[in-house]
């Protein structure tokens, strides 16, 4: 009968134990897709003064309505159409060192969403005609965000799967493609440079917009298993 000595048994299943111990390897991924904007969002109002607080109130709101009209007339429904700020601000004048009332200003400012892009500046245009005296700017938007915040995620999680490989032929070891885990990170949603007030004029010429694109980036963090 043939007996084994212990220690050497011993050291033979650790030694195979040492060869087929799965190791981790964590990996991080990034996913980032360009996507050109299909809405926007144009910021104006109207500020109208007068001593008379009432006044004041009751041109503006004339302003406001005139705006209204005109850009229903253009397309635009009452419901693309919200108020973003009202806000009514005592004037002073400094003379001689004192403080004197001078009036009231008050000051209305729209949200518009353009579901047509390519109106944006046909918007603008029409606001400023119309009685608008206050530019706030422009941003652009994606009406459907979660659904290209999918495509960048499944970009991010091939891109940890490919570091995984690498990793794991560089070192020659056998890799898990399953990951043990995947831990969404964080995103970001690079918008261009809003439109600021400077940028529009009244003029003949249509108010030239160029909404440029908004990359969408999804990272995550994961654990892949390797044999040695």
């Amino acid at each position: 009968m043939y007996y084994q000595h212990p220690f050497v048994r011993h050291s033979s299943h650790t030694a195979s134990q040492t060869r087929s111990k799965p190791n981790i390897v964590r990996v991080s991924g990034e996913g980032k897709i360009a996507v050109q904007p299909n809405q926007s969002i144009v910021t104006l109002g109207v500020s109208t003064e007068d001593q008379e607080l009432q006044k004041a109130q009751d041109n503006n709101a004339q302003a406001i309505a005139n705006i209204k009209i005109a850009l229903n007339n253009i397309g635009i429904l009452d419901q693309q159409i919200r108020t973003a700020d009202f806000s009514i601000f005592p004037q002073y004048d400094f003379v001689d060192g004192k403080q004197v009332f001078r009036g009231y200003k008050v000051e209305h400012v729209l949200g518009i969403t353009v579901e047509n892009i390519e109106n944006t500046g046909l918007v603008v245009d029409t606001a400023v005609d119309s009685g608008a005296n206050l530019v706030r700017g422009i941003t652009f938007e994606i009406e459907s965000q979660s659904l290209y915040y999918q495509q960048a995620l499944t970009l991010a999680v091939m891109d940890a799967y490919k570091k995984a490989e690498t990793i794991a032929a560089a070192l020659k070891v056998q890799l898990v493609g399953t990951p043990l885990s995947v831990t969404e990170g964080a995103f970001d949603f690079e918008r261009p440079v809003p439109f600021q007030p400077a940028a529009f004029v009244k003029s003949e010429a249509s108010t030239p917009i160029q909404p440029g694109t908004i990359d969408i980036t999804s990272r995550v963090t994961a654990e892949f298993m390797y044999y040695s």
